[in-house]
């Protein structure tokens, strides 16, 4: 356990590889209630949410989601998240633990100008994640609901173990699965909570379902090639450095940042963000220094081993002459120059049940087989 956003957290259950191993072949969960959880509502909800997310709320419908980003004035990234809505003049947006206070402070400021009400509700929902090939066969033991019938980046009510549940399917592993959001089960009273993660442990043992902590998280998430806030991410970095431009939509009439991001569209992005998977049996760490002939040109932002291409991987910003796929650069390991080459992200994608993208390439791999999976 590890102190993490103001919550005591599970660093790893049984261990990071096992658990992340667990979520690669058949299925795990994840408690994820320190995440920052708001709704909106009001006849204006739309177009205030339009105002400070870069992505175009006007194309969501009831019972869809999406990935999206806040800015500030000069485009810098003040967090990214997933808002849903749930009817049509109620959204619910859900990001980063770190940033509750930070978030919500800046989305009730701008409201001020809309007939809308923000309302904070993360200590009040308690939210699970459920992700794996095995996830929906999993959850639709206990569902009153036919699961297969929400599809990715939507979402719908059902009763998990008798309990009213909203659940969503968006993810952040890299496989499908789910997320749960379990209507009032507040912190001080988290027993209804408790019902449905022991619900799901039980439904989940045929597969041998393993309860997952932030460090088969990171893991995920890294090979998955998405960012994490903090690391990857900030207030003086843009979604168009970060490779987030499919969330910044210019045609929107306004929206906090937009000005700035289309100056430096226009002007050319001079650093983005690249995947670095390391030649030899070392692992970049965030903050070690990337070189190219002998001169740093960046710095590792998130770094890993992965179990998957069994070798260490990161992530990093590079000035973008340097960001070619296959390009061979230095990563400064215990100030050691250690080979890495430069890949395209992510690292690794689950496209189907027989088929995934590794390393940009689609190649064939069922649930489970990865033995035969060749390796770099």
């Amino acid at each position: 356990m590890i102190p993490f956003a103001g919550f005591e957290m599970p660093l790893s259950f049984k261990g990071i590889i096992q658990e992340h191993m667990a979520v690669r072949k058949t299925v795990g969960i994840f408690d994820i209630s320190h995440m920052g959880r708001t709704l909106i509502r009001g006849p204006e909800a739309e177009p205030f949410l339009n105002y400070v997310t870069t992505n175009d709320v006007s194309t969501l419908t009831p019972l869809s989601a999406h990935y999206s980003t806040m800015c500030n004035e000069r485009g810098g990234v003040k967090d990214d998240f997933v808002l849903s809505k749930l009817a049509q003049e109620k959204f619910l947006i859900v990001y980063n633990a770190a940033n509750r206070k930070k978030d919500y402070e800046w989305l009730a400021k701008h409201s001020k100008a809309f007939k809308v009400e923000v309302q904070d509700v993360s200590d009040n929902i308690a939210m699970f994640a459920v992700q794996g090939p095995e996830a929906e066969q999993v959850l639709q033991k206990i569902s009153a609901e036919n699961l297969g019938n929400i599809k990715r980046f939507k979402c719908g009510w059902t009763r998990l173990a008798e309990v009213r549940t909203l659940v969503s399917r968006t993810g952040y592993t890299g496989e499908d699965g789910f997320e749960l959001f379990v209507w009032n089960a507040p912190l001080s009273h988290p027993e209804t909570a408790v019902t449905v993660w022991n619900a799901i442990l039980e439904a989940g043992k045929d597969v041998e379902i393993e309860p997952c902590g932030l460090g088969a998280r990171d893991t995920l998430r890294l090979e998955a090639g998405m960012c994490l806030y903090g690391n990857d991410i900030g207030e003086k970095t843009t979604p168009l450095e970060a490779k987030l431009s499919f969330v910044v939509k210019f045609g929107k009439e306004n929206f906090i940042g937009k000005d700035a991001l289309l100056k430096q569209k226009s002007e050319g992005i001079e650093r983005t963000r690249v995947g670095i998977r390391m030649l030899k049996n070392r692992i970049p760490r965030p903050g070690y220094e990337v070189l190219r002939n002998g001169e740093r040109i960046g710095q590792v932002t998130s770094g890993t081993f992965s179990p998957i291409l069994e070798s260490g991987i990161g992530m990093a910003y590079v000035p973008t002459e340097h960001a070619s796929e296959e390009e061979i650069v230095d990563v400064k390991i215990r100030d050691k120059p250690t080979e890495g080459e430069i890949v395209k992200l992510p690292f690794y994608q689950r496209i189907s049940a027989d088929r995934i993208r590794f390393l940009g390439k689609e190649v064939e791999c069922r649930v489970g087989e990865w033995q035969k999976l060749q390796k770099p």
